[in-house]
């Protein structure tokens, strides 16, 4: 990132930029200040083009012409595959393409091993951005608080982020409800963020889950039907009851071995702040319970597949099994 904001504070641009990982949020700051640096309010020389299957033979033609009274084209192209599969045009092209035409791919997902790749880290900048850790999150979300006059705690941050994840799109979204909220209070409580924030689906899964893991069938099948309420189907949610279980097991049995809580975070691939969480929950299962809750959940995905069980019932049997 800081490759980018000094080649816009010199002024001195490569002619082709991949903007590429996870934070969809950074990746989009990100090309908007390169749109602004390369092109400012010129609409005559700027194209997008978004999606695969993206013209590769007409975006050559178009980047072989010279702008019209200006001094660049510049030429985006979002989420185009073309850094998984079918890049090798492209590639050619950028070993030396027209020096006033600029390209800036983003991309949710790139081969590094492919020709396309390879080219751009070479001939132009290649930046990955991927979520961004606790204390980032921290600090950017009490700056922009701050900047409305308002201050949040060391708790009540964590249980913002637990409700709305790492995506920083989605933080977005949620802080200006709570901004709007709690303008003028000061101080933002634990309270205003269970009042106001949206909990992820991942969290009513956990919440379900946990109800499960307390014997409380009807707790557990009351946010089962509400999930359905939400559209949710059958096998998404059986998908990420499966997912639940298998990081309980897998923090239950790092945490035996003595594993640090933050490495457990990194080994099972979720954010340090949240893991307590999943070893709180995982600590009321034996590891034998936890691998049969796998077992079924896989039997009851294949029943459900291969026409044996419904799929409403196939997560309410799992449910009911549990006690």
């Amino acid at each position: 990132m800081q490759r980018i904001l000094s080649h816009i504070k010199e002024n001195n641009f490569q002619n082709v930029y991949l903007l590429y990982g996870e934070e969809r949020y950074l990746k989009r700051q990100y090309t908007e200040k390169l749109k602004k640096a390369l092109v400012g309010d010129d609409t005559m020389n700027v194209h997008f083009y978004e999606g695969k299957d993206v013209p590769v033979t007409e975006i050559i033609d178009l980047a072989e012409t010279m702008p019209f009274l200006a001094e660049r084209r510049v030429i985006f192209l979002s989420d185009s595959g073309l850094f998984k599969s079918g890049g090798e045009q492209m590639a050619q092209y950028l070993e030396a393409p027209n020096e006033t035409t600029f390209f800036v791919f983003t991309e949710s997902e790139v081969d590094k091993r492919s020709k396309l790749f390879k080219t751009v880290s070479s001939k132009g900048c290649a930046v990955e951005f991927t979520a961004q850790d606790e204390t980032t999150l921290k600090r950017w979300i009490g700056g922009l608080l701050a900047k409305e006059g308002l201050k949040i705690t060391e708790s009540t941050v964590l249980l913002f982020l637990s409700k709305t994840g790492t995506d920083m799109e989605n933080i977005q979204t949620e802080l200006e409800k709570l901004i709007s909220y709690c303008l003028g209070k000061g101080v933002v409580t634990s309270e205003d963020v269970e009042t106001i924030c949206t909990t992820r689906l991942q969290d009513r899964i956990f919440d379900m889950t946990e109800a499960v893991a307390r014997k409380q069938t009807s707790v557990a099948l009351s946010l089962y039907y509400d999930l359905l309420a939400l559209k949710v189907s059958p096998l998404q949610i059986l998908s990420m009851l499966s997912r639940q279980y298998n990081l309980m097991l897998q923090a239950k049995e790092l945490k035996k071995r003595g594993v640090p809580d933050r490495e457990i975070a990194s080994k099972i691939g979720v954010p340090p702040f949240v893991v307590s969480k999943y070893l709180s929950q995982a600590s009321k299962y034996k590891s034998s319970e936890l691998r049969n809750a796998l077992e079924r959940c896989a039997q009851a995905d294949q029943d459900v597949k291969t026409g044996l069980m419904n799929d409403k019932m196939s997560v309410e049997l799992i449910i009911l099994s549990a006690q």
